[in-house]
C-alpha cells in the first residue's frame, strides 16, 4: 500500500500475526491468519454491534496473499490490552469493563438466528443454548481421544466427572439469547486507563446467555491479574452484581470453558496448559457458588 512507511510487529495471537502501521495519518492493524473465518466475524461484529458504549474497530479490508494466508486490515484502537495495563491502574478500569460487558449483552440481535457460535452471516450453529452448552460431551463434535494420550486414565476420569456435571447443570441454564463475546477480557479488550477503547477478536462470539462472558472472567482469574481484579469487582457488587443468584450457571459455564480449553490443548499437544486447565476445572467443581 503506497504511503505505508513501516509495519510494527504487535504481540502475536494464538493463531495469527499482527502488525501496526499508519496510512494517511490514521492508525491501522493488519493481521495474518491461515483462515478468514475470524476476520469475517470481526467485520460482522463491527458492522452490526459497534456503538458508543461498545467500541469495535472497523474492518476496512479482508483478502488473501496469493494462494497463502489471509489478511485483515482494521482501524487501530488506542491504548493497551487489559493484560498489559499496569496492575496499579486496573482498579480504575473494572467499572468501565463491566459497562462494556453490559453493552455487549444488550446488543440487538435482529436478523440473526440460532445459538452458540455464529458465522459471518449471523447464523448460530445450534438450535438452542442447551445444545451449545452440552455439545462439549458430544463425541461427534469433540473427539476426546487425543486428550487420553496426555491426561492418562486418571485424567480422563476427572474429565468424565466434569462432563457429567456440565450435562446436569445445563438443565438450570435458561434459553436466553444475547450477544456473547466468547473470549472476553485479557488481550481482547483495549483501554487508555480510563475507558474501554476497543473490543477485538470476535472469532469465538456466540448467541446465548451473557453470563458466559462473566464465567470466562472467573475461569481465568487465577491465570491473569486483570481477570482476578474484574472477578473481585463482580463479587464486591454483592446482591446487585453479575454473580448473584447464578451459582449453578457460573459453575456450569466455567466447567464448559475449561473442558474446551483442555480439549484444545490436547489437540496441539500442550500438556502443561492442559494440566493447568484440568486442575482449574477441579477447583471450580469444589467451590461453593452461593445461590
Amino acid at each position: 500500500m503506497a504511503g505505508v512507511a513501516e509495519l510494527v510487529p504487535l504481540v502475536e495471537g494464538e493463531e495469527s500475526q499482527a502488525f501496526a502501521f499508519e496510512w494517511r495519518g490514521d492508525g491501522y492493524v493488519v493481521r495474518i491468519n491461515r483462515e478468514a473465518r475470524g476476520f469475517e466475524k470481526d467485520a460482522f461484529a463491527a458492522r452490526r454491534f459497534a456503538a458508543p458504549g461498545l467500541p469495535v474497530p472497523e474492518v476496512t479490508a479482508i483478502g488473501r496473499l496469493d494462494e497463502g494466508p489471509f489478511y485483515c486490515v482494521s482501524r487501530r484502537a488506542p491504548g493497551v490490552t487489559l493484560q498489559d495495563l499496569a496492575p496499579a491502574r486496573l482498579p480504575a478500569i473494572v467499572g468501565p469493563v463491566a459497562g462494556v460487558m453490559d453493552a455487549i449483552a444488550a446488543s440487538s440481535l435482529a436478523s440473526t438466528k440460532g445459538y452458540g457460535r455464529f458465522d459471518a452471516d449471523g447464523i448460530g450453529e445450534h438450535a438452542s443454548w442447551h445444545g451449545f452448552v452440552t455439545c462439549i460431551a458430544d463425541e461427534a463434535r469433540f473427539d476426546w481421544r487425543p486428550v487420553a494420550g496426555l491426561a492418562g486414565r486418571a485424567g480422563m476420569r476427572r474429565i468424565d466427572r466434569h462432563l457429567k456435571e456440565v450435562l446436569a447443570l445445563a438443565a438450570h441454564c435458561p434459553e436466553t439469547r444475547q450477544l456473547v463475546h466468547g473470549d472476553f477480557g485479557a488481550n481482547n479488550v483495549l483501554t487508555d486507563g480510563q475507558a474501554i477503547t476497543g473490543v477485538i477478536d470476535w472469532s469465538e462470539a456466540l448467541f446465548g446467555d451473557a453470563l458466559y462472558d462473566v464465567a470466562n472472567i472467573f475461569f481465568w482469574r487465577t491465570w491473569l491479574d486483570c481477570m482476578d481484579q474484574q472477578a473481585r469487582f463482580f463479587e464486591a457488587a454483592g446482591g446487585s452484581g453479575e454473580t448473584a443468584g447464578h451459582g449453578e450457571r457460573l459453575r456450569c459455564y466455567q466447567l464448559r470453558i475449561g473442558l474446551q480449553q483442555v480439549h484444545e490443548c490436547a489437540v496441539i499437544g500442550d500438556a502443561q496448559d492442559l494440566a493447568w486447565a484440568l486442575n482449574r476445572c477441579d477447583e471450580i467443581a469444589t467451590i461453593d457458588w452461593a445461590p
